[in-house]
């Protein structure tokens, strides 16, 4: 089958939409299929360049480009979604979510305003023309009825190089591994982490646009001997933090899935998340494979207490966490059939 992938691209901004749209490719380059990706450039602003890029894709037919057959268009995100294809298969990352679930009417400008307005009815109008709509994840399935009143399909997958997890022996320490971003918190775990009694030590791993107001942070409470900032870090790296951690945080706002928590699942980890973290509570069982808690500092914090106190009980969490993902059969292969069906 010859298959067009549709992915947005912010030049030099990578994360997990990027790392999605990688192993999706090689999925189904695996599976025999011939891929070719349209990574259309977005810009976060300003509203007029979106609205732009919004009146390009949209309806623009990619059934038969310069007379090349294309058996099947998949798309990921906004707003790739608008091109056109009569075998259309829509797996959603997540929406332009600064118009949905992070709008704030309170400090909206006119020109977000008149983009808000734009983009419900761009994804109106578009969205149901898709021959079938799969979502990453329960919760990004939820906000597209909730505020577009469409119905998609949770379709999950496994993080990069999922066999390659495991568990090691503990060294006292609780990992947060994720862009420091305003929405991922890390400033939650720092403020709990004053508040701690036992000698448990704090790794946030990973780099972004709050890594100098997180530093400060740390000085100015005299954390420097219980918080680090490890900074960027390989795969490698990453798998060896998450394998001698007692246990992993991983605190977001509303995440739309969140490698971070199966990442932890299949290293045996139990996680601490938080009640309006999103995608982490489709997977964490509170008292089973880990803690979900009130977003507060003070909450967090006896969590990560409970963690080190009873330290064969988090063992225990971990394995179940461990048993749990896998009994989820999270696969690629399963992933390539469903879109390609």
């Amino acid at each position: 089958m010859r298959i067009l992938l549709t992915a947005s691209q912010a030049p030099f901004l990578r994360g997990g939409a990027e790392l999605h749209t990688e192993n999706l490719c090689a999925a189904l380059r695996r599976a025999g299929h011939e891929v070719e990706r349209i990574n259309l450039p977005f810009k976060f602003s300003p509203e007029a360049d979106i609205e732009r890029l919004m009146a390009f894709c949209e309806g623009f037919d990619m059934a038969s480009p310069n007379g090349q057959t294309v058996d099947r268009l998949i798309s990921l995100q906004f707003p790739g979604y608008g091109l056109a294809h009569p075998a259309h298969v829509v797996w959603l990352l997540h929406q332009h979510r600064a118009v949905y679930e992070l709008y704030d009417e309170s400090r909206a400008t006119p020109a977000v305003r008149r983009l808000r307005e734009g983009i419900a009815a761009f994804d109106g109008r578009v969205l149901p023309k898709a021959r079938r709509i799969f979502a990453n994840s329960k919760r990004v399935a939820e906000r597209l009825r909730q505020f577009n009143g469409l119905a998609a399909t949770p379709l999950y997958h496994p993080p990069p190089m999922a066999e390659m997890f495991q568990c090691g022996e503990e060294w006292g320490y609780v990992f947060y591994p994720s862009r420091l971003e305003s929405l991922k918190r890390q400033d939650l775990l720092i403020e709990a982490s004053r508040l701690l009694k036992s000698p448990v030590r704090v790794l946030i791993g990973g780099t972004g646009g709050q890594q100098e107001r997180y530093a400060a942070m740390i000085d100015r409470y005299r954390l420097n001997d219980r918080v680090r900032l490890v900074g960027p870090f390989t795969e490698a790296e990453k798998r060896a933090f998450y394998a001698h951690a007692l246990g992993v945080v991983f605190v977001p706002r509303d995440e739309d899935l969140g490698y971070i928590t199966l990442e932890a699942m299949y290293a045996s980890k139990p996680v601490i998340t938080c009640t309006d973290s999103g995608g982490p509570l489709e997977f964490v069982v509170p008292g089973e494979t880990g803690w979900v808690v009130e977003p507060t500092p003070e909450a967090l914090a006896e969590a990560i207490e409970q963690l080190w106190a009873n330290k064969a009980r988090s063992r225990a969490m971990g394995e179940a966490g461990r048993a749990r993902v896998l009994g989820l059969n999270l696969s690629w292969d399963r992933v390539v059939e469903t879109l390609c069906a």
